[in-house]
């Protein structure tokens, strides 16, 4: 089986469909991974529509370049969909998009290729970024943070209790010998954590919070969003889905306090224009998860929930 089709696309038909597509349309799918989404996308539009693809992994811009030189109305670039308001307005779509499209979180084929260093099942290079040419590894991460920044990363962005227990453990351990490979450093991990949750590796959450944090995962998401609403077009739509609740609880406040409208984020006692009051989006429907049978036959579906905004000024 190719690597393409190895990674089953989390809420397909679901996400696509709120994207209501255009014939015509022009959609940016932020988060290209296998291009499962975006090949949905184009099937719906017609002749005149466009989509632009934003994915940093280098493997994941190999297989959208085969796309793109398949069909003219798709482009992929390898930055994050952090960037996408600015290479919007380089291609002068800026405004325009009528749909966004942000699958976060790491796909299936970076996890399930050790090489990659994703993984605390599959032994590989300590490394964990999603452009391997940018940032530093996590063994570098790992080999001069401090004893208090592991420990942070691991409970902030990993929710992790035993965070500083864990981290103290892994710089002991780095003081003998360094960690280059994921598996050794998934078993220090795993000794120092004293209460295994069950169905749960003990190394779960803090790869979790190394990943986040070396791929500023959570700040790209923050101003991505940002982002992708300026793009959007009056009537567009922005569909996000999460698999954690860092990332979830950052989508649901943008987009509830975007439906709320600006004023009250602003100080008390300014005088405010009437059009303050307005709502800027619109909720659509309430959160979705996968249903049972995507979970049967895609388990790593089961902590994915999308949420739907569409512009109104």
């Amino acid at each position: 089986m190719s690597e393409a089709l190895s990674h089953i696309t989390v809420l397909l038909d679901e996400a696509v469909s709120a994207l209501a597509v255009h014939s015509d349309g022009c959609y940016v799918d932020g988060t290209f991974g296998r291009g499962g989404h975006s090949r949905l996308i184009l099937e719906q539009m017609g002749a005149n529509g466009c989509l632009l693809g934003f994915d940093k992994d280098p493997l994941a811009i190999a297989t959208g370049t085969e796309l793109a030189q398949q069909d003219a109305r798709f482009a992929i670039v390898q930055r994050s969909f952090a960037e996408m308001d600015s290479e919007l307005q380089q291609r002068q779509l800026f405004g325009q998009v009528d749909g966004v499209l942000l699958d976060l979180g790491v796909s299936s084929p970076q996890i399930d290729d050790g090489e990659r260093g994703f993984s605390f099942m599959h032994d590989g290079p300590l490394d964990m970024r999603m452009n391997p040419a940018q940032g530093i590894s996590a063994a570098q991460w790992v080999a001069q943070v401090s004893a208090e920044e592991m420990a942070r990363v691991f409970k902030e962005y990993g929710e992790e209790r035993f965070a500083k227990r864990m981290a103290n453990a892994v710089v002991a351990r780095r003081e003998i010998e360094p960690f280059t490979r994921t598996g050794d450093l998934a078993a220090v991990l795993t000794e120092a954590n004293p209460a295994w949750e069950k169905g749960k590796n003990p190394a779960t959450r803090a790869f979790q919070g190394m990943r986040i944090h070396l791929n500023n995962e959570l700040g790209d998401l923050e101003k991505g969003l940002e982002a992708a609403m300026a793009a959007l077009k009056v009537g567009g739509r922005l569909v996000v889905i999460s698999f954690h609740s860092l990332e979830d609880r950052i989508v649901k406040q943008f987009m509830r306090r975007l439906a709320k409208g600006e004023a009250d984020q602003l100080p008390r006692h300014l005088p405010i224009i009437p059009e303050k009051f307005e709502p800027i989006v619109k909720l659509l429907g309430k959160p979705q998860y996968a249903s049972a049978a995507e979970l049967k036959a895609n388990p790593r579906a089961r902590s994915a929930v999308m949420r739907v905004a569409e512009k109104l000024r």
